[in-house]
């Protein structure tokens, strides 16, 4: 029989960092009977693979979900390949375009892989919901629709500002909630967590446990977290995320960005940092702002990449930013001699920015440097003279050497 902590300390756990928990009575009596039977609690979590990449605000939802291993629960990761054909309406201001088989497919296969780094993959079920509602039939879909009234659907608030703007609603969007609370049906899970943003579709999945006579699920809701520019939520979209698979020296810079009022909350949301010692960095972050966000960028970057690259980045970080030397193991880039590259090839096809709208921002908001003149022109063609160098400088932290060839 699984050896449980105490009621009181798994709460302590479950509730750091959460928005709501609904309801909490029964989240209680679920971890009473959990503890008393020696049955772990089954806690699930659906991703639809909507990119192939994630950032830090998507490791606020995996990481609580970390926490329930090591609670001793069993957690259910379910790639949504099904739903995110459909498309979540959450929060959208006009119907989503759906995701193509392939691109699903190929998204899922990298979410996983980066999603380990958080979760422990020896205690994670991975399912696909399209294993089950894939073979529904019309006459399935019309019972699951039967469960739930237009009138609930249009109280949820997305869906509302639609329909009140006369912005088009379509009806397979209905059919999102329905097909995520079937999830929770089919699995019969005790708890769903998701981002605050999810509440309804949450607990539509636990009516629609009530209505086939299961144990409703307790429906968890975590904050969305707030990205480096301090205002909206972390996204690639705004160009204010902290990605999981970027570079130590990158992850470290990046957060070392935030405003000093995300330094708590990253702490609290992102970090192994024990509950008892949250207090106190919260008190370090309002006296020592400066010095606190260099211990929050550390236990990142260690949480990410290890201790040892971890310490790289904080000296890659004093030596290029704090007393502005060139870094000697920058990249070097051999050209042949005598040849010409535009600026924008020069950075996006050679992976110092992420895309060509991404290098021409930075060259115009005097970003980019090549020998210590900055460019300011997204058409400058870099002329590679023989036996000549140009250190180019992307940003505040990365720097790269053009050579010639012999």
């Amino acid at each position: 029989m699984p050896d449980f902590p105490s009621i009181e300390e798994q709460l302590e756990v479950i509730e750091r960092g959460t928005v709501e928990i609904v309801p909490r009575d029964e989240l209680i009596s679920k971890l009473e009977y959990s503890k008393k039977t020696g049955t772990p609690l089954r806690v699930k979590l659906g991703c639809d693979p909507t990119r192939p990449d994630l950032h830090l605000g998507h490791s606020v939802i995996l990481r609580k979900m970390r926490q329930f291993q090591s609670l001793g629960h069993h957690t259910i990761l379910i790639i949504g390949d099904f739903t995110a054909m459909i498309g979540d309406p959450s929060g959208a201001n006009k119907t989503r375009p759906a995701l193509s088989k392939e691109e699903i497919v190929e998204n899922g296969k990298t979410y996983f892989e980066q999603a380990s780094k958080i979760l422990d993959p020896n205690k994670t079920e991975i399912v696909y919901n399209s294993d089950w509602l894939s073979p529904l039939s019309f006459s399935d879909v019309i019972r699951l629709a039967s469960h739930y009234t237009v009138a609930r659907m249009i109280e949820r608030d997305d869906f509302l500002k639609r329909y009140q703007n006369n912005d088009p609603i379509s009806l397979h969007e209905f059919l999102y909630p329905l097909a995520q609370g079937q999830d929770s049906v089919h699995l019969k899970s005790d708890i769903e967590l998701g981002g605050i943003d999810q509440k309804f579709n949450l607990l539509v999945g636990r009516h629609l446990q009530k209505e086939h006579d299961l144990s409703p699920q307790v429906c968890l809701m975590m904050p969305l977290l707030v990205g480096t520019d301090g205002s909206k939520k972390m996204s690639k979209s705004y160009d204010n995320y902290i990605g999981i698979d970027d570079k130590p020296e990158d992850m470290y810079g990046k957060a070392l960005s935030i405003p000093d009022e995300l330094i708590y909350p990253y702490f609290e949301l992102l970090t192994d940092i024990a509950v008892d010692q949250l207090q106190q960095f919260k008190t370090l972050a309002e006296t020592d702002p400066r010095n606190t966000k260099h211990e929050l960028a550390w236990h990142l970057t260690r949480l990410y990449h290890g201790t040892e690259k971890a310490d790289f980045a904080r000296k890659h970080f004093e030596k290029t930013v704090v007393k502005k030397d060139i870094p000697d193991d920058m990249p070097i880039l051999t050209l042949p001699a005598n040849s010409e590259s535009g600026i924008l090839a020069l950075l996006n096809d050679h992976n110092f920015t992420a895309s060509n709208s991404e290098a021409r921002r930075m060259i115009l908001q005097g970003g980019v440097s090549i020998n210590g003149d900055k460019v300011d022109d997204p058409q400058f063609v870099l002329k590679v003279e023989q036996g000549a160098s140009y250190i180019i400088k992307v940003g505040k932290r990365k720097y790269f050497k053009v050579e010639s060839s012999a």
